[in-house]
């Protein structure tokens, strides 16, 4: 039986990894501390389906310098990091040029179809659909000026057949009642999608995964290479075998990538959040705060407030002001929101550039399967991924051109 290393226990791993048990292949998943570990705990749990416009667009870059200037505001550097991320903040502004955004926004749009049509059949094999919620969302704007400037993205969402609502103060208060007055108008969205709490999505994915013959392993990879007839995984000096792996440890992926001779332009976005109890707040959907950055969102397990983007690598230590500032922020904007007793988080996501991610085989072997770089984007397109890795794995015809997220594109 052909046997299958995958490597990385988050939702893009064990998703990937599922979906290889389903076309009969034998699979082991290693990651470095176990499943749901990293960005796949701490997420907002939103299918953002809707949202085929990338990050790095022209829009982002005229909100970035009044961002920066803020160090706890929704973009920031920290200024030991400044340097070194600079080669990659210049990738990001090519990517925003007009002919590559609309690449990428073709892109992004074949991967979240997929994503969509891949979702409820996926959720119905792993026994998981009863964690699906369709609450909708809500995007709040401060002003009429503040709807009008975006009107273009969410004309393009209606070119694609996305279904939304402008509203008023009075209409918005009838979907969520509680939110401030200095919210004018809004955007409801009702075709949006969510999971009962993110983490415990993984961990049921993994639990599946294991009663239906997977071993999953706890191990920090150190090497992985590839010969003609097989690829080898090593980790504390011990190796396992396989016929092919997939790469697929999120933030952790570049440097194992570069052994390889890929030189892949990830970067790490630091992600902040707290998550409240869930008597904290009468959320009924979520709601997206996009002049600042941060979104709200109800979780079976509590009231989540996170978001915002830190470019700060792996290793510098957590700085949860960043956690304090959206908190306060909230409280702001939703005057009745209880602020007590939260749990605050920082994760890793994994991004690219052009905001797409890295699904493919690796410049040294086609054996060795790239998935990463997904962003914000993970659990979003965790289902669409794990597809595309089965089909490159299994030899099956890609339904989307592999170019558009080739490892090599860059």
């Amino acid at each position: 039986m052909t046997h299958v290393i995958v490597i990385g226990a988050g939702v893009i791993g064990i998703s990937a990894a599922l979906a290889l048990q389903a076309r009969g292949l034998s699979v082991t998943v290693l990651d470095r501390e176990g499943p749901a570990a990293g960005a796949s705990a701490g997420n907002a749990g939103a299918f953002a389906f809707t949202d085929i416009l990338p990050l790095a667009s022209p829009g982002l870059l005229r909100k970035a310098p009044r961002w920066l200037m803020d160090p706890l505001g929704p973009l920031s550097v920290p200024p030991r990091y400044a340097l070194r991320i600079a080669p990659w903040m210049f990738r990001f502004w090519r990517a925003c040029a007009p002919a590559r955004v609309a690449r990428s926004t073709v892109a992004q749009t074949l991967l979240m179809d997929l994503s969509r049509a891949e979702l409820e059949p996926f959720l119905d094999a792993t026994g998981t659909r009863d964690m699906l919620r369709k609450d909708g969302s809500l995007q709040v704007y401060e002003s009429h000026a503040e709807l009008q400037a975006s009107l273009p993205g969410w004309q393009a969402r209606a070119d694609h057949g996305v279904e939304f609502r402008h509203l008023d103060a009075e209409e918005m208060a009838q979907i969520q009642p509680g939110l401030s007055p200095r919210f004018t108008h809004g955007t409801f969205t009702p075709n949006w999608y969510s999971i009962a709490d993110p983490r415990l999505y993984v961990l049921a994915l993994a639990d599946r995964f294991r009663a239906q013959g997977g071993v999953i392993e706890q191990a920090r990879i150190t090497a992985l290479t590839a010969d003609a007839d097989r690829v080898t995984v090593t980790a504390q000096g011990r190796n396992w075998q396989g016929d092919h792996a997939v790469l697929a440890a999120g933030a952790h992926s570049k440097g194992l990538a570069r052994s390889l001779g890929d030189r892949i332009p990830l970067e790490t976005e630091r992600g902040y959040n707290t998550t409240l109890p869930p008597d904290a707040f009468d959320l009924r959907l979520q709601i997206i705060f996009g002049g600042h950055g941060f979104v709200v969102s109800s979780l079976s397990t509590g009231i989540r407030v996170g978001g915002a983007v830190e470019l700060g690598g792996l290793n510098l230590p957590p700085n949860f002001r960043r956690a304090e500032a959206m908190l306060d922020k909230a409280k702001t904007f939703l005057p009745g929101l209880n602020t007590q007793g939260g749990k605050q988080w920082m994760g890793f996501r994994p991004s690219l550039p052009d905001t797409l991610p890295a699904i493919g085989p690796s410049r040294a072997s086609n054996r060795i399967i790239y998935a990463f770089g997904h962003g914000h984007l993970g659990l979003t397109q965790s289902a669409g991924t794990a597809r595309l890795v089965a089909d490159l794995v299994t030899g099956a015809p890609s339904v989307i051109d592999p170019q558009y997220f080739s490892p090599q594109r860059f």
